[in-house]
Order: structure tokens, then C-alpha cells, then sequence
């Protein structure tokens, strides 16, 4: 097992109901396939409850939390329950985003930029602020943290571009800053994937069924025609958390099926 006797924090490992899995959840789903304890992070309670009942059922370890990121105290908790149910933290995996609300730049309204911006960015600092004192004590930690290949691609929205890009520039510098301390960091950047928190919204607010969103995503990517899944971002989470990624620090990887390579 590639994560046997570690201990992991999901954050955002519950998901919305749809027709396929979460990004979150096959994570949560994988670690614990690997052999990791898994701290099962989530603001709803009854989307993480499904993660849990996944996981037990196969044999795994876990434990529910739920928290808000956009307050301090929530995220200073994520920490110290960790390290008082588990005994240490080797692996945050920071999953929570948002984008409703986003639009163009002329059409955004302040008070929305302000409430993406705090869950996309602020809140993962804030995840990352308090478990790298136990990383540190501990000589060694992992921090991945989701963003998006909308981050260094064009994008029909102002926000959330803004919002990755900036993740991605924080864990950089997480990596640079911790590095003496064999804490590494790193972004995984999916692209176009097959999930609810991706086709549900795109469905409702198109108005169009979810098939049709699927058929025009899919064309859009070089490797196959295909959108990827959530397991495929969850399989490169379990490269980057385990020791065989133990070189590896402050990248960028994109998990894109080649879309953020498609120039021509």
C-alpha cells in the first residue's frame, strides 16, 4: 500500500448529489484504498457521511469533521482534531472551490468576488497555516491543493481564474518555505472532468440535460474526445502524497487529458 500508516485530511470529501463522483470523495476514497487514515472534511454533513459509508465498507479508516473554511477557528480545528484522533498529519489535500456567482469582469459584483475569493484562497491558507506547524515538528508533511487548468488557460470568467492563479502562486511559495523542513507542496491543476459539481450546474443553468454538456466538454479535450474522471485527479493525489513523489516539490501538474498543450 502506497499511504500505509499515514494519516491524511480531506478537505471538501463530501460532494452534491449527481451521477458520477466528486473529486473530493475518490480521493478520500483512494487514500483510504492505500492505506491512509483519512480525516473526512466537508461543511455538509450528509454528503461526507456518504464518503465515510464508502470507505468503512471497503475496510478503511476515517473520521468525519465538519467545518467551514472561511472561518479561522473551523480550520485551526481541522488541525488539532487531526493530530488528537490520528497522533500526527502527513498528508492535507485541500479540495474546497467555488464558482458560482462568477461572470465577467465588468458584470462582477464585488461582494461575490469577495465570497469566491474567501473560500478558493483564504481558506486554503488558512488549512494550510495551521497543520504546517505539526509538519514541521514532525520533519515531514505533504500539501496538495486542488486548483484548475483554468488558472493558466483562457477562461470566460474573471474570478475564479484569479482565484486558481493565486493558489497556484501560495503553494509555490508553501514549498519554497518549507522545504528545510521536508514539508513538500504541490498543485494539481484538473482540467475538463466528469463530475457533478461540473455537469449539474452546467445542466441547470444551460438549461440543456447533462449528456449534452458531457458531448460538448468532450469534444473539447485532444486525449480521446473524453473528459477525465474524478479518479483520475484522485490516482495523481495518491502519486503526489505518497514516497514516491518524495522529490517533489512546488510543481504545477495539470490532470487535462492534454487540453492546457492544445495551442494549434
Amino acid at each position: 500500500m502506497r499511504l500505509k500508516d499515514k494519516v491524511a485530511i480531506v478537505v471538501g470529501a463530501g460532494q452534491q448529489p449527481g451521477e458520477t463522483i466528486g473529486n473530493g470523495r475518490a480521493t478520500a476514497v483512494r487514500f483510504a484504498q492505500e492505506g491512509a487514515k483519512v480525516l473526512l472534511v466537508d461543511k455538509n454533513r450528509d454528503w461526507v457521511t456518504d464518503t465515510s459509508r464508502m470507505i468503512e465498507e471497503n475496510g478503511g479508516i476515517c473520521k468525519i469533521l465538519t467545518a467551514d473554511i472561511t472561518e479561522e477557528s473551523n480550520c485551526k480545528n481541522i488541525a488539532q482534531e487531526c493530530y488528537k484522533h490520528f497522533g500526527k498529519i502527513d498528508i492535507l489535500h485541500n479540495n474546497v472551490g467555488r464558482s458560482e456567482g462568477d461572470t465577467e469582469t465588468q458584470e462582477m459584483d464585488a461582494s461575490i468576488w469577495d465570497q469566491l475569493m474567501e473560500m478558493n484562497v483564504k481558506g486554503m491558507f488558512m488549512t494550510c497555516k495551521h497543520v504546517l506547524p505539526v509538519m514541521r515538528d514532525q520533519k515531514e508533511g505533504v500539501i496538495i491543493n486542488i486548483s484548475s487548468i483554468a488558472s493558466i488557460c483562457s477562461h470566460n470568467s474573471i474570478t475564479y481564474k484569479t482565484g486558481k492563479g493565486a493558489v497556484n502562486t501560495m503553494t509555490h511559495h508553501l514549498a519554497m518555505e518549507n522545504a528545510a523542513y521536508g514539508v513538500r507542496a504541490n498543485v494539481i491543476l484538473p482540467g475538463l472532468m466528469d463530475t457533478p459539481m461540473a455537469i449539474e450546474r452546467r445542466a441547470r443553468e444551460q438549461k440543456i440535460d447533462r449528456d449534452a454538456v458531457r458531448r460538448g466538454r468532450d469534444a473539447r479535450v485532444p486525449l480521446l474526445r473524453r473528459m477525465g474522471t474524478a479518479w483520475d485527479v484522485a490516482n495523481a493525489a495518491v502519486f503526489l502524497a505518497s514516497d514516491e513523489a518524495n522529490y517533489i516539490t512546488g510543481i504545477i501538474m495539470p490532470v487535462d487529458g492534454g487540453l492546457s498543450s492544445n495551442i494549434g
